[in-house]
């Protein structure tokens, strides 16, 4: 694909919003190779669209419209009459690599489910929330690079889905503040504490420690080599960045509660490099 300026799609293209300089995606992106560059933004930049409508509307009724009208463009593009800029390189993307709408709409259902308040029981749930949103993008990014075996996909989902729960560590301080889920009720429930009351002020600096074992269950599940040998190098990249994110929490004891803790973009660069 090339970058046209004046074409209304060329936005979404890379790098995108979804895929901007200093970024992981960027990174990972940046090494996969150059004829899917393009391919793997939009994929990105479809995620992007869909869970921006959790920061960005606040009726949960126009919310839901919303998501569906992008589920609804998702089958549009998968027929090849799309409507929006980001579809209309979406579309091709699609068709040319054979992807299926499914893990689309398990991150727009993982969305849904955001958007209806739903919070996970136990690590379980969470885990398999985080395979539905970034394991299902690592799906897709896995198919785009001709891997279409279902232990090669089950394997990339599992794999995305722990980077998915290393960022909400990584977001846990952000996410307290919309309300939003960051540990287990189960967890919860073992430390005397519930949802409601790990926002309110007396509890929010309660927050590292509930984090902590968190964190370590992560570390100990870390994929290794063996595990993602058999995955694209942006995938590994990918990992391997929030392998060294992870250690960098631990290294603040997960003092997130009113910061970011992430690397810089020239650790990342240099992360990426090193990956073979």
């Amino acid at each position: 694909m090339t970058r046209s300026a004046g074409e209304p799609s060329a936005e979404w293209r890379f790098p995108n919003r979804a895929t901007r300089m200093g970024s992981s995606a960027y990174y990972c992106i940046r090494f996969a190779p150059a004829a899917l560059h393009d391919a793997l933004a939009t994929l990105f930049g479809w995620r992007h669209q869909v869970r921006a409508i959790l920061e960005e509307v606040s009726d949960p009724g126009v919310a839901r419209l919303k998501l569906d009208w992008w589920r609804d463009e998702l089958v549009r593009s998968a027929a090849g009459a799309p409507r929006h800029p980001l579809s209309l390189v979406l579309s091709p993307v699609i068709d040319e690599h054979r992807l299926p709408v499914e893990p689309f709409l398990a991150i727009a259902d993982r969305t849904e489910q955001e958007l209806r308040g739903r919070r996970g029981a136990d690590d379980a749930a969470q885990r398999h929330a985080a395979e539905q949103d970034i394991g299902a993008l690592f799906e897709l990014a896995t198919r785009c690079h001709s891997l279409h075996d279902e232990l090669d996909l089950a394997a990339t989902r599992h794999v995305g889905g722990w980077v998915g729960r290393v960022r909400r560590v990584r977001d846990a301080g952000l996410l307290l503040r919309k309300g939003r889920e960051v540990i287990a009720e189960e967890r919860l429930a073992e430390a005397g504490l519930n949802h409601e009351g790990l926002i309110s002020p007396a509890h929010r600096h309660r927050l590292p420690a509930l984090l902590k074992p968190v964190a370590e269950a992560l570390a100990d599940e870390q994929p290794q080599r063996a595990d993602t040998a058999g995955l694209p190098r942006a995938l590994r990249i990918h990992v391997r960045i929030h392998a060294e994110l992870l250690r960098e929490l631990a290294r603040s004891d997960y003092a997130v509660a009113d910061q970011r803790i992430g690397l810089t973009p020239l650790r990342k660069l240099w992360l990426a490099w090193r990956t073979r």
